[in-house]
C-alpha cells in the first residue's frame, strides 16, 4: 500500500502576531513521511536548498490512510498531524505550512513564503486547483471566484500554529478518512472561514498544484537561474506539487531545472553531487554487474555487438553475462564469441515472450542479489567503451545513458506521456536530444539499456507483463507507480540506437543493405579506413596515368561479401553478345557478370555512389557536378577457362569506377586495366581500391590476361 507524506512549514504569523518583527519569526519544516523514497528525498533537498530546519514524522512506520493513488482517503496524516503538532497548539507565534512531499518541489525560501502569505491577511491559506474532490455534489457551495482555481485541495496549506491545530482537531476523522473532504467541508463551514478569513490560493501565488494545470506552469530563466512560473496569473509558486498522474509527470520535468537544479549558464548544477569515486580501488573491489542481453528480434551489425560488449572498461572478473534470445537467428554468432570467453556466459533460449525474458532477467539478479543490472538490448550501439563506469559513478538507483537513432530525434527515452501512456514530446525535448541541454534528467520512459541498483529490483521485484502495454511501457509504468524515479544522462556521448524496423534477412549478408537504413554502423564495416584521406586537400589521390585516378573506397569485408553474395546468387552471364538483361538485348562489348539489381543492391549502389564516389570525382575534376545517375552496375568475374580479359572499348559513361575485389598474386595472377591512347596501366590493385576514369573520347582501355585464377571487379558507368 502506498504511503504518503505530508508537510508541515511552522512560520511565525503575521495575522495573530502583528506587533512581532520579522527577525523574530520562526521556522520549523514538519514532513510526515513514511517512506523514503525518490520524491521524498528530492523535497528534503529541496528544503535544504533554502535552509530550512526539518523534522520528519511516522518514518519507518506502516501507513493507514489508504491507497490514495486509486481511491479517496489520508485520514491517517491528519491523525499524525494532530499529534505532530500538539505541543505548538497555543505557540501564536508560529505559522504552519503543509504540504505533501512525495510529489511536491520547494522553489522559494522562508522568507518568500512569509512574504506572499502576509499579502493574504488571512489566518490560513489553503491551496486551490481546478476540480471539485471527491465529493463533486459540493460545488456549487463554493464561492464564485472571477478569476483563478475555485476548488480546495489539502495538498498544501498555511496558517497560525493555533488555527491549524484548531481546524485539524475541529472534528475526529479515521485514519481511511478523506483528508481533502475534511479541509472542504472547513471551508465550506461559513462561520469557520469567517472567523479566520480562511482563504484559498486562487492564482498560485504560494501553492501551485498541477493537476488539470499542467500546461499553466512553464521554466523560465533569469541571469544565472531557472524559475517556474503560471503563465495564465503570472505568479511565480513557492510550492510545486505534481497532484494526479498527469501532475506527478509534470512536477518530474520541472523538478529537472528547480530549485537550482539547472540553467542555462552552467548546465546541470546538481549532476556531480554524491557520486561513486573508485580512486585506487583494485578490481575485488568494484562492484559485481549482472549484464543482461536481449535480442528480440534479428538485428544488423550483431558481431560488432559483441565486440563492443568485450571492450567494456570494467574488470571482466566483475561481470556476469545473461543472453536471452528470442530468435535463432543470431545463434552462430553468439556461439562462436562464447567460445572466445574464459568465464561462462548463461544463455537463455526456451522464453516465449519478451515479457517473461526480462522477468526472468530481474528475479535473477535478486536471487543472485547482484549490485548491478544492466539491461542491454542488441540494437544498442555503445561506442563509449567507458559507458558502464560512468553510469555506476553517477550513483542513481536508475539511470540510463541517452541514444537516438542516427540523424532523428528518436531516442531511448521519452520526456511525456500521452493521456493513455503513449508517447508525448515534451517542451524541452529537442533540446536534450541534440544534446543543446546536457544533464541528468528525470523522465517517464526509457528503454534499450539502463543501469539498476540490484536494491532496487529487490525492494520492487518490477513487472514487464501488462496487457495493455508493450513489456518495457509496462516496466516503467510499474515504476512510476512505485514513485521511483528513472533517469537518462546526456552528460557525455554514449552511442546510438540502430534502426531495425526493415532490416533484411533474406540475403547472405545482410548488413551490406543497411547503408541507407544505419549510416554509421555500415561505414564503419564497409567503407575502407583510409577513405577519408581522400578527401583531405592537404594530401594528393594517386594518378597512376593521366586524368586515371587512384584511391581507396570500400574495405576489405566489403569486396569478400559482395563476392560472395555474387555467388550465392551465381546466374554469370557468361559473357555473351545477347543479354536479356539489357533494353536492347545486346551487348557489344560483354562481359562475364550479374547486375547489382539482380541480387538487390542498385539502390543501395546508387546510394553509395553518391555518399562516397561523387565527393572525390568533385575533387579531382572540378567543374563537373554529377547526378550520380548509373545504370550499369556490375561484378565482373574473369578467369582462364571463361572470360580471360576484354577488347578495347570505351564505356558507355562520363566516368567509370572500377574496383578491385579480390588479391592480385594470391587469387588471382594477371589482369589489370590498360589505356591504350597513354600505354599505361593500372595492375596489382589492392583490394577495395578504385581506379576512376572519364569513360568516353580519351580513354580507350581494355582488360589485361588473367593468367591463372579467378578476378573479381566491381564497374559502374556513372553518367552515361
Amino acid at each position: 500500500m502506498r504511503s504518503t507524506i505530508s508537510i508541515l512549514l511552522l512560520l511565525s504569523s503575521f495575522s495573530c502576531l502583528a506587533a512581532t518583527n520579522e527577525a523574530d519569526l520562526r521556522l520549523l519544516l514538519v514532513t510526515v513521511a513514511t517512506d523514503p523514497t525518490d520524491g521524498y528525498d528530492r523535497f528534503i533537498k529541496s528544503a535544504n536548498r533554502f535552509g530550512y530546519d526539518v523534522k520528519v514524522v511516522g518514518m519507518g512506520q506502516e501507513w493507514r490512510g489508504g491507497d490514495v493513488a486509486k481511491y479517496a482517503g489520508g485520514g491517517h496524516k491528519i491523525n499524525l498531524l494532530v499529534d505532530a503538532l500538539a505541543p505548538h497548539r497555543n505557540d501564536a507565534g508560529l505559522v504552519i505550512m503543509f504540504t505533501d512531499s512525495y510529489d511536491v518541489v520547494l522553489a522559494g525560501g522562508p522568507s518568500e513564503v512569509l512574504a506572499k502569505f502576509g499579502e493574504f491577511n488571512s489566518k490560513l491559506v489553503v491551496s486551490a486547483e481546478g476540480f471539485c474532490w471527491p465529493d463533486r455534489s459540493l460545488a456549487n457551495q463554493y464561492p464564485k471566484v472571477t478569476l483563478g482555481k475555485r476548488y480546495l485541495c489539502s495538498g498544501g496549506y498555511i496558517g497560525s500554529a493555533p488555527v491549524i491545530y484548531e481546524a485539524l482537531t475541529s472534528s475526529k476523522v479515521g485514519d481511511l478518512d478523506d483528508d481533502q473532504l475534511f479541509f472542504t467541508k472547513l471551508y465550506l463551514d461559513k462561520d469557520f472561514r469567517s472567523k479566520h478569513n480562511m482563504r484559498l490560493d486562487h492564482r498560485s501565488h504560494i501553492f501551485q498544484n498541477l493537476h488539470g494545470a499542467e500546461d499553466d506552469v512553464e521554466v523560465k530563466f533569469d541571469e544565472n537561474r531557472a524559475y517556474a512560473e503560471n503563465i495564465i496569473y503570472s505568479t511565480k509558486p513557492l510550492v510545486l506539487h505534481g497532484n494526479a498522474p498527469k501532475g506527478k509527470l509534470k512536477i518530474n520535468q520541472l523538478g529537472n531545472y528547480v530549485p537550482d537544479q539547472w540553467n542555462l549558464e552552467s548546465g546541470c548544477l546538481t549532476c556531480d553531487g554524491d557520486m561513486i569515486t573508485f580512486g585506487e580501488k583494485s578490481e575485488a573491489e568494484y562492484p559485481e554487474v549482472l549484464i543482461t542481453i536481449f535480442i528480440t528480434k534479428p538485428v544488423p551489425f550483431f558481431k560488432q555487438f559483441l565486440s563492443r560488449l568485450d571492450n567494456l572498461n570494467y574488470p571482466k572478473s566483475r561481470l556476469n553475462i545473461r543472453i536471452y534470445s528470442l530468435t535463432d537467428h543470431h545463434d552462430k554468432a553468439i556461439q562462436a564469441w562464447i567460445e572466445t570467453k574464459s568465464q561462462p556466459v548463461d544463455v537463455i533460449l526456451n522464453h516465449e515472450t519478451e515479457a517473461e525474458a526480462r522477468n526472468d532477467a530481474v528475479n535473477h539478479c535478486i536471487a543472485v542479489s547482484c549490485s548491478y543490472y544492466f539491461s542491454l538490448d542488441a540494437d544498442v550501439v555503445l561506442t563509449n567503451p567507458d559507458t558502464l563506469i560512468y553510469l555506476i559513478k553517477q550513483n542513481r538507483s536508475f539511470l540510463a545513458p541517452a541514444l537516438t537513432k542516427h540523424d532523428k530525434l528518436w531516442s531511448n527515452f521519452w520526456g511525456a506521456l500521452s493521456d493513455d501512456g503513449f508517447y508525448a514530446r515534451s517542451n524541452d525535448y529537442i533540446s536534450i536530444v541534440k544534446g543543446e541541454r546536457r544533464g541528468i534528467w528525470n523522465i517517464p520512459y526509457v528503454a534499450h539499456v539502463y543501469l539498476i541498483k540490484g536494491s532496487l529490483l529487490t525492494r520492487h521485484s518490477p513487472r514487464f507483463d501488462d496487457s495493455n502495454f508493450d513489456p518495457d511501457m509496462a516496466f516503467c509504468q510499474f515504476l512510476r507507480n512505485k514513485g521511483v524515479f528513472m533517469f537518462v544522462t546526456n552528460r557525455a556521448d554514449f552511442g546510438r540506437l540502430l534502426e531495425t524496423d526493415d532490416y533484411e534477412t533474406t540475403h547472405l549478408h545482410n548488413d551490406m543493405y543497411e547503408v541507407m537504413r544505419n549510416p554509421p554502423d555500415w561505414e564503419a564495416v564497409y567503407i575502407h579506413s583510409n577513405y577519408s584521406k581522400n578527401l583531405d586537400r592537404n594530401t594528393t589521390v594517386a594518378q597512376p596515368c593521366p586524368d586515371v585516378y587512384y584511391y581507396p573506397l570500400v574495405s576489405t569485408q566489403f569486396a569478400r561479401e559482395l563476392i560472395e553474395e555474387m555467388e550465392h546468387f551465381g546466374e554469370w552471364s557468361g559473357g555473351k553478345h545477347e543479354d536479356a538483361r539489357l533494353s536492347g538485348g545486346y551487348e557489344n562489348v560483354p562481359t562475364d557478370d550479374i547486375h547489382m539489381n539482380q541480387i538487390g543492391y542498385e539502390e543501395y549502389w546508387l546510394h553509395i555512389i553518391k555518399t562516397y564516389v561523387l565527393p572525390v570525382q568533385e575533387r579531382v575534376f572540378p567543374g563537373f557536378y554529377s547526378a550520380g545517375k548509373s545504370v550499369m552496375n556490375f561484378v565482373v568475374k574473369y578467369h582462364p577457362t571463361r572470360q580471360d580479359r576484354l577488347r578495347p572499348h570505351h564505356d558507355s559513361s562520363t566516368f567509370t569506377i572500377n574496383i578491385a575485389l579480390n588479391e592480385f598474386g594470391k587469387e588471382f595472377e594477371g589482369g589489370g586495366c590498360r589505356f591504350l591512347r597513354y600505354d599505361c596501366a593500372v595492375t596489382n590493385m589492392t583490394v577495395g581500391w578504385t581506379v576512376m576514369h572519364p569513360g568516353r573520347l580519351t580513354h580507350w582501355h581494355e582488360g589485361l590476361l588473367v593468367l591463372s585464377g579467378t578476378r573479381y571487379i566491381m564497374v559502374s558507368f556513372i553518367d552515361p
